[in-house]
């Protein structure tokens, strides 16, 4: 496995993470009953693998599952605490204590007494719901328990970059962005002459970046099989769309939802494999020399 350091945080972690929307909504891109204890023991199965194969970055959220997602991570990880960096997420609205009171169920599920990263959980950050953020106590929230150990390091994730995000981002309280980029969105990171826009925004910064939907939620996928049919390969695809995404240097962590030892298998294999990595300025370059 081979790793990064994220951002301003120092945490070494593994390119490829593991993402836990899979594990606690039912039937998210697979028709999968999250909590039927077999499909819960296949996916504990694949969460160990993934530690025997040098993944230590799991990312997770009470919104997956309400629940479900932290708390399988919870009963597969709390043995393997020192090994591993675990993230969640809080609602970016409600009270401060509220957003404590989520906190503090999402340590009991996950069985640990602290977060290496916690996120507000966004979509599409707007003005308003910024200065809700920054004014509103919320983030002086999340920054007491930093202090007093419960949280070691501040993220918030979004769906597109948006001013209101770049606002946050550049009061330099935050140490993690996770971003949607992937091969069919790559507003988040435009390579076609350098690397410009949030991601960019973010190193500058020294904040970590991770991303979500690093194989396009199966949007590809079904796009591609319902032109051609069975003349594409999912497996294919998927591998291309990750190594895409590895192949983007501002991105510290890949996050890749992954449901048995098969994915895992095989996301790590490709995690190691660096000689396949595509060159991104080649792959943008219109011009074709004499």
């Amino acid at each position: 496995m081979h790793y990064k350091i994220l951002g301003r945080t120092g945490l070494r972690v593994s390119i490829i993470g593991y993402g836990g929307a899979v594990l606690g909504i039912p039937y998210y891109l697979a028709r999968e009953d999250t909590t039927d204890p077999a499909i819960q023991s296949m996916y504990t199965a694949a969460i160990e693998r993934a530690l025997e194969l040098g993944i230590n970055y799991f990312d997770t959220a009470p919104g997956y599952g309400n629940g479900v997602s932290e708390t399988i991570l919870g009963n597969a990880l709390s043995t393997y605490r020192d090994r591993i960096f675990l993230t969640s997420k809080v609602t970016c609205s409600g009270t401060p204590d509220a957003i404590q009171e989520s906190i503090e169920q999402s340590l009991r599920r996950l069985k640990t007494d602290y977060l290496d990263v916690l996120q507000f959980h966004g979509g599409y950050f707007n003005d308003r719901e910024a200065d809700d953020i920054l004014n509103g106590g919320r983030l002086e929230r999340l920054e007491q328990l930093r202090d007093s150990g419960k949280i070691r390091f501040i993220g918030i994730t979004s769906e597109v970059p948006t001013g209101a995000l770049e606002r946050l981002l550049v009061t330099n309280r935050f140490d993690v962005l996770q971003i949607c980029y992937n091969l069919t969105n790559q507003l988040a990171c435009d390579h076609s002459r350098q690397c410009r826009g949030i991601v960019a925004l973010a190193e500058q910064h020294h904040i970590g970046v991770v991303t979500m939907r690093t194989a396009t939620s199966s949007f590809l996928q079904k796009l591609l099989i319902r032109e051609f049919g069975d003349a594409i390969s999912v497996e294919a695809v998927t591998r291309m769309c990750i190594n895409y995404v590895l192949s983007t240097p501002e991105i510290d962590v890949a996050l890749v939802g992954m449901r048995n030892r098969r994915e895992v298998e095989l996301n790590a294999a490709l995690a190691d494999d660096v000689q396949v990595r595509y060159d991104l300025d080649e792959l943008h370059n219109r011009f074709h020399h004499r």
